[in-house]
């Protein structure tokens, strides 16, 4: 059974450690419009959508449940790009509301490997659970697309992606 915008919104506001109350306060309307929503009683107005998907640093698309479009796919070898060419894609949202987008190409992160290369700090986010041999391996392979989502505890939102 699909999961319904209020058992979502649910799961979102008690990622983020908030109260009903918590979520009224931040966007101006009662507590009980959110109990409402949680419960399926009524929608958010569309014009709160964007500040409540900037609260939960989730996309529109995933507030309101829509299927990713984005994929991973695996490329015939004779169909491959020369993966100096490639580009890898990370995107960022941070639970501040930072948002950073870093775009690095397979070359330099080849030969950063090479030389033993230490993931760096973006925002004073450090990306060091992100394995950059692992992800060449993968694309060397043939994989392409959205490799990584992440979604840190403390409401950071990551996306690495190779095109």
């Amino acid at each position: 059974m699909k999961e319904t915008f209020g058992q979502r919104f649910a799961k979102l506001r008690k990622a983020k450690n908030l109260r009903q109350e918590d979520i009224a306060d931040k966007i101006g309307i009662s507590p009980q419009a959110v109990s409402k929503w949680e419960n399926d009683i009524s929608l958010p107005d569309i014009s709160l959508l964007s500040e409540l998907s900037d609260i939960f640093s989730v996309s529109l698309d995933d507030l309101l449940g829509k299927e990713s479009t984005r994929t991973t796919m695996v490329t015939e070898v004779s169909k491959r790009k020369n993966i100096n060419l490639m580009m890898l894609k990370v995107s960022i949202t941070s639970n501040e509301g930072d948002k950073v987008n870093v775009n690095l190409p397979l070359a330099l992160i080849k030969l950063w490997i090479d030389a033993d290369g230490k993931m760096p700090e973006i925002n004073g986010k450090k990306l060091d659970g992100i394995d950059l041999k692992q992800i060449l391996t993968l694309v060397e392979q043939g994989v392409i697309g959205e490799l990584v989502t992440i979604d840190s505890g403390d409401g950071d939102h990551i996306v690495i992606t190779v095109e």
